[in-house]
């Protein structure tokens, strides 16, 4: 059973198993991120399923597919959320298969800012003067790193909106980690079949004579759906204030992979950039936890 002492190290597993994910990418950049994509959504389903099953959890899921089915509103929201994490995934993989791990870094350490924005401008949630500066600082950084390196940082702002925006139709369509998953990927997996199918025939994108490359697709769905249900059980168990403490472990390890194991380039237009980010996430957690501290010693 996880306690809140089990699962402060459950959740530091995840975000570090999240963080080794480029490695697992580049593996197999000589696939081809379209083919990558479709195996990762459709084994991340397989996965999923059998889960389930291992769970004795079928009849709840199959309870909570008549429920997503019964609601237009749930339903839009969680195809919409499958649609998205998809595209998450495709630059992601793409970005690391083409020699962009620092991008892929920088984008989840700004994407915890962009939840922010989405909360307050969607969902009508409030900041302090403090946080509101911190996020301007991020705005600063981007704009810093895009006005001096020349190159607008695409792919980090794609993966930071796509992963916010994800969240946010989670949130709101409100499914159990598990269960929204399964469901995610078994709204997007016909599509990817009928893909499969079309662009490379009855191999769906497996090679004949290369048992490393296709082992590394029928893994795709565990190393996908893995640190997933290490973060869902974790998250029930542990402050929230520790929890965002913990996510910036996995885009700093993307960040050493990038610079120090894949070679790429870190100018010092990057360091200012990453600098500028560090500084306003600190800022923006430490207003948070003093926000919290001040209203349990007035309560």
């Amino acid at each position: 059973m996880i306690t809140e002492k089990s699962g402060i190290p459950t959740g530091i597993i995840a975000y570090i198993l999240w963080g080794l994910l480029p490695i697992y990418w580049k593996l197999s950049e000589h696939i081809g991120a379209d083919i990558v994509l479709a195996h990762r959504i459709i084994w991340s389903f397989v996965f999923m399923i059998v889960f389930i099953l291992l769970t004795r959890s079928w009849k709840r899921f199959a309870t909570e597919c008549k429920r997503v089915l019964h609601n237009k509103q749930v339903l839009l929201l969680i195809s919409s959320a499958s649609v998205v994490i998809s595209l998450n995934w495709l630059v992601f993989i793409w970005a690391v298969q083409n020699e962009h791990v620092v991008q892929t870094s920088l984008g989840y350490y700004i994407n915890p800012l962009i939840s922010i924005l989405f909360g307050v401008l969607l969902l009508r949630e409030k900041l302090s003067k403090v946080q509101v500066v911190s996020c301007i600082i991020a705005g600063i950084a981007v704009c810093y790193l895009t006005f001096s390196y020349g190159i607008f940082p695409w792919i980090s702002i794609a993966l930071a909106v796509t992963f916010a925006l994800y969240g946010l139709l989670k949130k709101l369509a409100n499914i159990e980690a598990s269960f929204s998953l399964a469901i995610e990927t078994m709204i997007i997996t016909p599509i990817t079949l009928i893909y499969l199918f079309s662009m490379h025939g009855a191999t769906i994108g497996f090679s004949s004579g290369a048992i490393s490359d296709n082992l590394l697709l029928l893994f795709s769905g565990i190393a996908t759906a893995v640190p997933l249900l290490l973060f869902g059980s974790a998250v029930l168990h542990i402050p929230l204030s520790m929890l965002g403490f913990l996510q910036y472990i996995a885009p700093t390890i993307m960040l050493f992979i990038g610079v120090f194991l894949y070679d790429e380039v870190f100018t010092n237009a990057h360091l200012a950039t990453f600098i500028l980010i560090w500084f306003s996430l600190i800022l923006y957690m430490s207003a948070s936890f003093l926000g919290k501290r001040n209203r349990r010693i007035k309560n």
